[in-house]
């Protein structure tokens, strides 16, 4: 009675099978139940082994790849790493010497704005847009070795877009009036002199980072600070032997004093930097890093291109564009030409900060000041007086203590860091 009340029973009452002589067996219920049973679970062994092999067979292969990652030689990613700082020191030098060098000849050859000089030191900047799409916001491949990157990948919250959008403007706006005493240094003095001038920044940067960044004043950085002091001294002194044509006593102080504000403002502006990615932006991402160059080149563009509206340079540009020495070809490649250069240093800079640091990338910057001196007596024809040969004497010298002093900061921080580890991982 219970059987047939379950007409839709899976399994019926009895199960019937045919022997090789063809007579028919009745089997009990419960027997080809235990059957079906046991031929499901057989079943789903199997397939558990199939997947189970699948799983395996990808594992090894995963394991395959890491054990070719693993077995690449160390000594080759070395050489790669080697081979893109080098790479990211080249762009740097030759496009700051560069756009230095094209700057001097704007003037030379009749150009007179000091707002379109000022333009194209930032206007370039949509030439790092592709950078953004390439590369993706990835941590900093020093972070296991660089304190300051490690804290930031401990901090991954981002800041709020009010406070980026203040940073930004900010930046830019500092940016643009760097740039403008920049371009009023260029115009009134030689290259030479401007170079050696900038020089100093070395020293501003020194000091700022004593004040904003808890950096300790060494004596290695006191000797740079007092060094570069005595060689801008000597430049100041050199004034009266030194005026290029057509340039009053009164212009060349105006581009002395501009050229060391501007130098002491971008060291501000790079200690700035510096705390707003230890304190706000707390990530140093290659993404982060070229938008704290972008975004506030942008704002510089557009505050340069007010002030070029403001001041009615405009409407001389193209009587400027027409008396230019070299033709309008000339005039147009050589604004083009100082806007990319200044891009190319900027993507060695970027590559710099990425790949080592901040620090590393601006003392190679400062590298290029001694070497712009020697660049604009070889292309340019400026004089070489025993005073500036004195000066930037010096001012190598200060650049040499400067650079040993954070050699020794280096050294210090891989020893300390690699007792860290060995202490971690004894416990």
């Amino acid at each position: 009675m219970l059987c047939h009340s379950r007409p839709f029973s899976v399994f019926p009452c009895s199960s019937q099978l045919l022997t090789g002589s063809g007579r028919k067996i009745r089997i009990p219920f419960t027997l080809a139940k235990s059957l079906v049973i046991i031929f499901m679970e057989g079943a789903e062994g199997i397939e558990l082994q199939i997947t189970a092999a699948d799983d395996a067979e990808a594992n090894s292969r995963n394991d395959a790849s890491s054990i070719d990652n693993k077995t690449q030689p160390p000594k080759l990613t070395h050489y790669k790493w080697w081979l893109r700082v080098t790479c990211y020191i080249l762009f740097l030098l030759s496009g700051q010497s560069a756009a230095t060098l094209l700057g001097r000849v704007y003037y030379d050859k009749g150009g007179n704005s000091k707002w379109m000089a000022t333009f194209v030191q930032s206007a370039g900047f949509p030439i790092l847009l592709p950078l953004l799409l390439f590369f993706p916001s990835s941590i900093n491949s020093n972070t296991a070795t660089n304190p300051i990157s490690a804290s930031f990948a401990n901090k991954p919250e981002a800041p709020r877009l009010s406070t980026l959008t203040f940073l930004y403007v900010g930046f830019g706006a500092l940016l643009t009036g760097d740039n403008l005493m920049y371009s009023y240094g260029l115009l009134y003095l030689p290259v030479s002199t401007y170079s050696l001038l900038c020089a100093t920044q070395l020293a501003f940067n020194a000091l700022f980072s004593f004040f904003l960044n808890s950096q300790k004043l060494s004596p290695f950085v006191l000797n740079s600070i007092t060094l570069l002091t005595a060689s801008a001294s000597l430049l100041a002194v050199n004034a009266d032997s030194e005026n290029p044509a057509g340039i009053s006593r009164r212009k060349y102080v105006i581009g002395f004093l501009c050229t060391l504000g501007a130098s002491a403002t971008y060291s501000l502006y790079l200690s700035l930097v510096q705390l707003s990615f230890e304190k706000v932006i707390r990530k140093e991402t290659f993404s982060a890093v070229l938008k704290m160059q972008i975004y506030p080149s942008f704002v510089a563009t557009c505050g340069c291109v007010v002030g070029l509206f403001a001041s009615t340079e405009w409407e001389s540009l193209e009587d400027e564009m027409r008396g230019y020495k070299e033709g309008k070809v000339s005039y147009l490649m050589t604004l083009i030409w100082t806007a990319i250069t200044w891009q190319i240093s900027s993507v060695g800079l970027l590559g710099l900060i990425f790949e080592v640091s901040s620090l590393f990338s601006n003392v190679i910057s400062t590298l290029a000041l001694p070497l712009v001196p020697i660049l604009a007596v070889v292309f340019l024809h400026d004089k070489m007086n025993g005073v500036k040969v004195m000066a930037m004497l010096l001012a190598i010298w200060g650049f040499l203590s400067y650079i040993y002093q954070h050699y020794l900061d280096d050294a210090k921080s891989k020893t300390v860091l690699t007792s860290e580890n060995e202490v971690t991982g004894a416990q």
